[in-house]
C-alpha cells in the first residue's frame, strides 16, 4: 500500500507525531593545515600498502617505503601477507640503513614515531 506524502506528513502533524528525519553528514571542522614539505634527504618518510593479484586467484601485498624530499624508494617488499612485527622488522632495518626520520606519513596522516635507536 503507498501513500501521498504530503498526506502522512499532514497525519502525523494532526496526531501530533514526530516524523524521524535523517541526519545531515558530518564534516570536518575547522580548516586542515597544509602538510609541510620535506626539505632535506631522512626528514620524512611516506608508508603504503600495495596489493595485486597473481592470475586468478592469488594475492599478494608490498609494502613501499619512500623518501619525500629525493623520491627515492628505500624499500619495496613483496609477500603474500604482511604482519605488524614484519612492518617493524622492516623499519628498524631501513633506520640501522638511512638513520631515523623525524616522522612517517602513512595515508596523509603524519605520525610522529619515536623510532627507538
Amino acid at each position: 500500500m503507498s501513500m501521498n506524502h504530503k498526506k502522512l506528513y499532514r497525519l502525523y502533524t494532526e496526531e501530533k507525531l514526530s516524523v524521524k528525519r535523517r541526519r545531515g553528514r558530518k564534516r570536518a571542522k575547522g580548516s586542515r593545515t597544509p602538510m609541510p614539505e620535506a626539505l632535506i634527504p631522512g626528514e620524512r618518510w611516506s608508508l603504503d600498502f600495495l596489493s595485486d593479484t597473481f592470475g586468478a586467484s592469488r594475492r599478494f601485498r608490498i609494502l613501499a617505503v619512500k623518501d619525500d624530499c629525493c623520491r627515492e624508494n628505500l624499500c619495496l617488499m613483496a609477500d603474500i601477507s604482511i604482519s605488524g612485527a614484519r612492518v617493524a622488522r622492516e623499519l628498524d632495518a631501513l633506520v640501522r640503513l638511512y638513520g631515523k626520520p623525524s616522522s612517517i606519513v602513512s595515508d596523509n596522516v603524519l605520525c610522529r614515531e619515536n623510532l627507538a635507536a
